[in-house]
């Protein structure tokens, strides 16, 4: 508790820096002109330096450039059948294959100012099943990306994401497609067949340009995995982390960044018995090649310290086992949104929470995605992935496996408001130990989903 307070603490420290320095700008602001003659000025916007992607802590979007729009409220409803061959795993003795049908309507706002940029969605909706009924469920989907500048030199960033779905289509993980280029990444990559699910994922981040070519900014994260109805997902359990960080990062000729990043994490799971807890920090390095908002190339790496509180089972009680290692953190990011293409790849090998597991483990996760707008009516995209989870400690019997997974979708839009798309998930998993994906490592999904979807110009 006391590392959270003093990141805490310098979480405020970095916000009150850029506060006090712009009660110095407008006290020099009443100055005459030549006492402010070296006033470093951001009007052009060029001058705006960009958050590199390892440090900035948002996921990124995979949108064609064609295909933007902002000021919009979109609104519709959506009908989608799946198929798949693993429902809920072979907890009965068989894997049992199965068809679910899903309502859900949604509203999405997405609003530009001089000032701001935010998107905010919201998709409930109901998703039933035609054999294992006992796994219906009220889906909730809510999502918010907000940038705010503060002024000419601060910029700041949230992003949260909640989902309470059995639907595996509507579930932040893995096997989303989600691509992010920075160093905390949140680890959903061990997936349960279809079970009740909670999971939130946070971030916060400030920007701060003291000086033409200099940033300085802090960024805070959480994640929470809660599985409702533990008898759905033998071998898996609930998990949280929470994490900050700081960051320096200077522009070189416009394009390039250099900087240097420390960070914290907590991360903590609930076994069966006591509880797991990993604290980290990292000094990282990173480089941006970053010619502009819509092109990133990075690369960061350095060493990071983790130290792990685990129970331990004997033949006669629980005891605590204590690990602490050095290894290094690493990784690399590609984001590039074209008119008609849009592609993000990205690669970790870092310390991250353990996804259900029954601790922290090292990871190493690759995962791609690409957007092509194939006609003015038809696109499509397809994306992959692969995660290693390695546990830390090993005190309790040993989880540690890989994920692979492959998908593809196309949508061809069908009159001004209805929309077709067809879509295929392929999903490998090997962890010997965890019960409800051990014996059925494969799954397959086939889906279509029918959507009405409404547009309307707002601030106009």
């Amino acid at each position: 508790m006391a590392r959270i307070q003093q990141i805490f603490i310098g979480l405020v420290i970095l916000t009150a820096i850029p506060l006090w320095s712009q009660v110095e700008n407008n006290v020099l602001a009443n100055r005459p002109p030549q006492e402010t003659s070296t006033e470093t000025s951001f009007d052009h916007p060029e001058d705006h330096m960009l958050t590199p992607p390892p440090v900035g802590g948002q996921t990124f979007p995979v949108v064609v450039t064609a295909q933007e729009r902002a000021n919009y409220l979109n609104y519709g409803v959506s009908f989608t059948t799946m198929y798949t061959d693993n429902a809920i795993g072979a907890v009965s003795g068989k894997p049992i294959s199965d068809v679910s049908y899903s309502i859900a309507p949604v509203i999405s706002l997405d609003e530009s100012t001089s000032r701001a940029h935010w998107v905010a969605t919201y998709a409930p909706g109901f998703t039933f099943y035609q054999k294992v009924t006992d796994r219906n469920e009220g889906d909730q989907n809510v999502s918010i990306n907000l940038t705010y500048r503060l002024s000419p030199a601060l910029t700041i960033s949230a992003e949260d994401g909640f989902q309470k779905s059995s639907n595996v289509l509507s579930q932040t993980d893995f096997a989303s497609g989600t691509v992010s280029g920075q160093t905390q990444v949140a680890n959903f990559s061990v997936i349960a067949p279809i079970a009740d699910r909670l999971s939130n994922f946070g971030n916060i981040g400030l920007a701060y340009q003291f000086e033409l070519n200099d940033m300085v900014g802090a960024n805070g994260t959480f994640t929470t995995l809660h599985y409702p109805n533990q008898a759905q997902v033998p071998g898996l359990f609930d998990s949280s982390s929470q994490a900050g960080s700081a960051f320096y990062s200077h522009r070189i000729g416009r394009v390039n960044y250099i900087g240097a990043s420390y960070q914290y994490q907590r991360l903590i799971a609930y076994p069966t018995v006591g509880t797991s807890q990993t604290q980290t920090q990292a000094a990282l390095c990173f480089y941006t090649f970053y010619p502009s908002s819509r092109f990133s190339l990075s690369f960061y790496g350095g060493p990071q310290h983790s130290d792990t509180i685990q129970p331990r089972l004997t033949s006669s009680s629980t005891q605590l086992s204590e690990l602490r290692t050095w290894q290094p953190a690493a990784g690399a990011s590609l984001n590039w949104q074209a008119k008609l293409t849009a592609f993000a790849v990205s690669y970790n090998h870092i310390v991250a929470g353990g996804s259900g597991l029954t601790g922290a483990v090292q990871m190493d996760v690759g995962s791609a995605t690409i957007r092509q707008l194939i006609t003015k009516t038809l696109s499509g995209s397809v994306a992959g992935g692969y995660a290693q989870n390695d546990l830390l400690s090993k005190s309790i019997l040993g989880q540690s496996g890989h994920s692979i997974f492959g998908s593809a979708s196309v949508q061809q839009m069908v009159g001004q408001h209805v929309y077709v798309q067809l879509g295929y998930t392929w999903l490998h998993q090997s962890y010997s130990n965890v019960a409800v994906i051990s014996t059925t490592p494969n799954t397959n999904r086939g889906y279509v989903e029918i959507s009405y979807q409404f547009s309307r110009p707002v601030g106009r």
